[in-house]
């Protein structure tokens, strides 16, 4: 189900969005509804990491387990190595 939702546009904006619009033979419809969806989708994926790294910070705190660096180190050369 749609709904229809409005926004305030000051006049510069709305002429740049009708010109890209033109330009990529789309609606201004389309490029508002594509850029929404994009911004939600990048905003989701940041809180949800953010949640993530939470989670893990507090894992940490109670068990105090952890990967030292040099681990890390020899993981990511192992890695590259395959890879090239």
């Amino acid at each position: 189900m749609a709904t229809t939702q409005g926004i305030k546009l000051d006049d510069k904006t709305r002429n740049r969005l009708k010109a890209l619009a033109e330009k990529r033979n789309r609606s201004p419809h389309w490029i508002m509804k594509t850029a929404i969806e994009g911004y939600l989708e990048r905003e989701e994926n940041y809180e949800r990491e953010k949640s993530e790294d939470m989670e893990r910070w507090e894992q940490y705190q109670l068990m105090g387990k952890s990967v030292d660096q040099e681990s890390v180190e020899k993981l990511l050369d192992k890695l590259s190595e395959n890879m090239g």
